[in-house]
């Protein structure tokens, strides 16, 4: 089953049980929408690895918005947050470890032949789809500029 199929079906399940809150129904509406606006710009279906993209960059607003929400007090805004995190942590595929990252950019800096800083982008352009979904960029960049430095 795809993802979109299994956010439809979630989405289905969430509004039978009426839930308590609808926090669960409301972030996958989000998600879908978000999908579909997406597939609306390209004019087109979008792929697993697009629509994985998608929920990564949704989780990624929703981690970068809980400093501010912290900063200002907003504990009911953190909580409902995290809880929005969560949900959409169950359609991802599991994240890599740092190990697993740092296993993977050293694979690729041997593939790719890099030698130095100035290799970064053919390194990052090598080993972002093989962490879609799965890892932060920027925690990726962070280590192959670390091995490249190294």
């Amino acid at each position: 089953m795809s993802i979109k199929e299994q956010l439809f079906a979630d989405m289905k399940t969430a509004l039978k049980a009426r839930e308590k809150g609808k926090v669960r129904l409301s972030t996958i509406r989000l998600v879908r929408a978000a999908i579909k606006n997406s597939e609306i710009a390209k004019g087109r279906a979008l792929t697993e690895d697009e629509v994985l993209e998608i929920l990564a960059q949704e989780m990624r607003e929703r981690r970068d918005s809980i400093p501010e929400f912290s900063r200002g007090g907003r504990d009911d805004l953190v909580a409902k947050l995290k809880k929005e995190i969560e949900i959409l942590s169950e359609y991802l595929p599991e994240p890599l470890t740092l190990d697993e990252i740092r296993q993977l950019a050293q694979e690729t800096i041997e593939q790719v032949g890099a030698t130095g800083q100035r290799d970064l982008g053919k390194v990052m352009g090598a080993i972002i789809p093989k962490t879609r979904g799965r890892a932060d960029g920027r925690t990726v960049n962070k280590i192959v500029r670390e091995l490249l430095g190294a």
